[in-house]
């Protein structure tokens, strides 16, 4: 890993186009991603961590716009370019060579009517100057990393693949160019246990041989622990926690993050009471003042007077803040955030 990050997000926003005006699903996301790092975006769903994984590798809907903001991307030679900026062109030549997406739900992305090699050496051709024999050849290479078996897979439709097999097509898809940032949503929904096994399995070996960036966009906490060097928690469009994965795990600062946690049971050790998050996520299209989870924040209920949240968290939202070497919280009582189980009685 350099000193210096292959793309470095700042002060990112996203806004939809709505009947009753713009909606801003990411607000001010800033963070680095380096060479070979992981990095999970994690929340409940609609707190913008899909909408932020598209707005990466400018791939939003129409209705969807960023106008502010950067995403600068490192190539290999050291020069920087902000993909914002980029003309259609460009962007074009930029995708699948430099970085590529996985997108959620492999039965949507992949196209029903075209056998699998047929979507592979169209993926080649729209990109690269190659000859066929030399395309055949890269594609067997990626299903092979994959673990798949190019003879059987690559002259089937996707109905004709289980939903595992479906998913390690997109990831070998997306691996055609050699990219050095890969961008997943959700790689595992959807999928039983024993697959998202596999998969886990895939990417934790691709990602040591290849030595590629990765952002991932996941509700599974227990597949973030285990892929994520990093970890970002998004809620209301905002990154309010950013550290390292065991730090983040082990000792949360923002009580959001404290609460998804406790909201997972343990795979091992003592059976353990499993809470959850009071109330749901607001609208981004009517925010409460102050810090948007104030209204569902126990700590800030406990600091305040009794009746509702402490002043100032409905004052000021606050700034995401450095709390350590590579921690970041959003959150005004950060230094009392208390993370622990409690084990319950007679281990019901």
């Amino acid at each position: 890993m350099t000193d210096e990050p292959v793309l470095a997000v700042r002060d990112l926003v996203v806004e939809y186009r709505t009947p009753a005006g713009p909606v801003r699903a990411v607000r001010g996301a800033s963070f680095d991603l380096y060479e070979g790092e992981s990095l999970a975006l994690v929340g409940e769903s609609g707190c913008g961590k899909t909408t932020l994984g598209l707005a990466l590798l400018r791939l939003l809907p129409r209705l969807g716009s960023t106008p502010h903001g950067e995403v600068r991307y490192r190539r290999a030679d050291g020069s920087t370019v902000d993909l914002l900026t980029m003309r259609k062109e460009q962007l074009r030549r930029f995708r699948w060579h430099e970085a590529a997406m996985v997108f959620q739900g492999a039965m949507n992305a992949l196209n029903p009517v075209l056998r699998v090699q047929d979507q592979m050496y169209d993926t080649i051709r729209a990109h690269r100057s190659m000859s066929a024999s030399a395309a055949r050849k890269r594609c067997h290479e990626v299903l092979d990393m994959v673990r798949l078996e190019p003879r059987r897979v690559m002259p089937s439709y996707p109905h004709e693949l289980s939903g595992g097999m479906r998913q390690r097509v997109l990831i070998a898809m997306a691996l055609l160019l050699s990219p050095r940032v890969l961008v997943l949503d959700e790689p595992t929904t959807a999928l039983d246990i024993l697959t998202q096994r596999s998969i886990v399995d895939v990417l934790q070996e691709l990602r040591r041989e290849l030595g590629f960036a990765m952002v991932f966009v996941t509700h599974d906490l227990a597949l973030a622990a285990e892929l994520a060097d990093r970890v970002a928690t998004m809620y209301a469009g905002r990154i309010v926690e950013l550290g390292d994965s065991r730090d983040v795990f082990a000792a949360p600062r923002h009580p959001y993050t404290a609460g998804l946690i406790r909201a997972v049971p343990p795979a091992v050790g003592e059976a353990t009471e499993i809470s959850s998050i009071p109330g749901g996520p607001p609208s981004l299209a009517a925010l409460p003042p102050g810090c948007p989870f104030s209204v569902r924040c126990g700590l800030s209920a406990e600091v305040g007077d009794g009746d509702g949240p402490a002043g100032v968290c409905v004052q000021a939202d606050p700034e995401l803040t450095r709390t350590g070497e590579r921690h970041e919280v959003a959150c005004h009582y950060s230094d009392r955030v208390e993370f622990t189980r409690e084990v319950v009685v007679d281990g019901v």
